[in-house]
């Protein structure tokens, strides 16, 4: 069922994108990639550094001698981002993704678990903060739309700010133990292995809270550096549309596009989501509709650059570890048959 809703989100967002670009010129729009060319492609290229950026803020939060490297982690990332822009996943199929390849690398269960609800959970906090930042930059320009739409993205903020406080306070009341032991008597106690693994993993996320140290670094310099890192997108890629911008400004638009991108969550790649979001906040900041459109159509060449070669790597991945698991059951066989037949000559 809910690949079905996925599947339909993404037509709608596909139908609602091509209408935007029709009635906004769709020759104008075109133009304006054209004549950027190369440009886009550099504007793309360079979300490499908000990735890596963000594999070091979640490899802090692992701890242990098999903790992965920093090219490990941002593997990881690439293949964590690529499956969740580019698939009906709900933005947590990354996260299965990542849990699975984790454990390959020799993390314990729990550690991975742990870290992973806590890199989302600091990372919404600091897409919180994040946001607030744009929305006060917006207040300050006079136009009415700019005015209306830092009022709604407000409100949103309201709202929102209560749910991940109380999200924070909920790590603390070890929930994935008590979830488990409730379905657990549910079923007769047919998931009682399963108590002492969620239990591990509440204290995991306890002792990553503990670490203050790591944890206001990823949220005051990693996180931080991540987004701006990834206004720098915007920026090279409004520089060869020609809207030369300031860098703040493309702050804002990326600030407030991760919010609007994060509420449509459910919707396969934010298609007609983020080409809608970008008309509003660009034009909020006197960018047209057309420019703002070009923009949009920049993050979609990311897209393709960057999350659509991530796809077939996540495939080599599972691929390898499945084959890697044969092997390990012939091999020993194998060896077996070859000593045999030695010491039978």
């Amino acid at each position: 069922m809910s690949k079905h809703i996925g599947r339909i989100a993404a037509l709608a967002g596909l139908l609602t994108s091509l209408w935007l670009v029709w009635h906004s010129n769709p020759g104008a729009v075109l133009g304006l990639m054209r004549a950027a060319g190369a440009g886009l492609v550099l504007a793309a290229l360079s979300h490499v550094l908000p990735m890596l950026a963000n594999a070091r803020d979640w490899q802090t939060l692992i701890r242990g001698a098999n903790r992965p490297s920093l090219a490990r982690m941002l593997h990881l990332v690439w293949l964590r981002e690529s499956v969740n822009c580019m698939l009906p996943v709900a933005r947590i199929g990354g996260e299965v993704v990542s849990f699975r390849l984790l454990k390959k690398y020799g993390v314990r269960p729990a550690t991975a678990a742990a870290s992973l609800v806590a890199d989302v959970q600091l990372t919404l906090i600091s897409q919180l903060l994040f946001t607030m930042i744009g929305i006060g930059v917006l207040f300050s320009h006079a136009q009415s739309g700019a005015w209306r739409l830092a009022g709604d993205l407000a409100w949103g903020v309201v709202v929102l700010t209560p749910i991940l406080v109380l999200f924070a306070l909920v790590q603390h009341a070890s929930p994935f133990e008590r979830l488990t032991r409730l379905l657990n008597r549910m079923t007769s106690g047919q998931l009682a292995a399963l108590v002492d693994q969620s239990a591990r993993i509440d204290r995991s996320i306890k002792l990553i809270w503990r670490r203050r140290g790591v944890v206001l670094r990823y949220l005051f310099f990693w996180q931080p550096l991540q987004c701006l890192a990834t206004a720098l997108e915007i920026w090279i890629a409004l520089y060869f549309l020609g809207a030369h911008v300031s860098f703040l400004e493309a702050v804002v638009i990326e600030s407030l596009i991760q919010a609007v991108s994060s509420a449509a969550f459910f919707v396969p790649g934010g298609l007609g989501v983020q080409e809608g979001g970008f008309v509003l906040i660009g034009g909020a900041l006197g960018l047209d509709p057309s420019t703002c459109l070009a923009l949009a159509g920049a993050r979609r060449i990311r897209d393709l650059l960057i999350y659509v070669p991530g796809l077939f790597a996540w495939q080599v991945a599972e691929s390898s570890g499945s084959l890697l698991t044969r092997l390990s059951s012939v091999l020993p066989s194998f060896l077996s048959a070859n000593r045999h037949r030695q010491e039978q000559n």
